[in-house]
């Protein structure tokens, strides 16, 4: 069988939530899950896209987008947001089938640009977003709201 890369169902919920889980845990995120009104709202293609991985009627990972408006672009630009693979997919390719799908559904939105940012706890996977063509550009801040 080969793994096939499409755009998440309201069916995928609970599968997708258990995927998160194991972001989460790597992460130092404290907002816990996305609910049902946050999965709808990326299932929707409105402001963004969830994308899944699956083989055999099994999801072996997710990839979640956003679509950002922002003067300097002229229009949008484009968020990875989240990207995890079930461990037992590893070796299969799944993390590239879906950054490079999400890369797709960026360029045919028009999107200008697609970024991501590494945490501490992801900063081993650079050389995975390098090879996709990703580079590094100054750092991040933030605040909680």
């Amino acid at each position: 069988m080969s793994v096939s890369i499409r755009l998440a169902e309201s069916a995928d919920l609970a599968k997708c939530s258990e995927l998160l889980n194991i972001l989460v845990g790597a992460s130092d995120d404290d907002h816990g899950l996305f609910d049902a009104g946050t999965f709808n709202e990326l299932i929707s293609n409105t402001r963004g896209s969830l994308l899944v991985a699956e083989e055999g009627g099994e999801l072996l990972g997710i990839a979640s987008i956003s679509f950002n408006l922002a003067l300097r672009y002229n229009g949008e630009y484009c968020q990875l947001e989240e990207l995890v693979v079930d461990s037992r997919a590893r070796g299969k390719n799944v993390g590239g089938l879906l950054l490079e799908e999400t890369i797709g559904l960026a360029k045919a939105r028009g999107c200008k640009e697609f970024g991501l940012y590494l945490l501490e706890s992801t900063k081993h996977n650079e050389p995975f977003y390098a090879k996709y063509g990703f580079v590094n550009v100054g750092q991040e801040m933030r605040q909680s709201l």
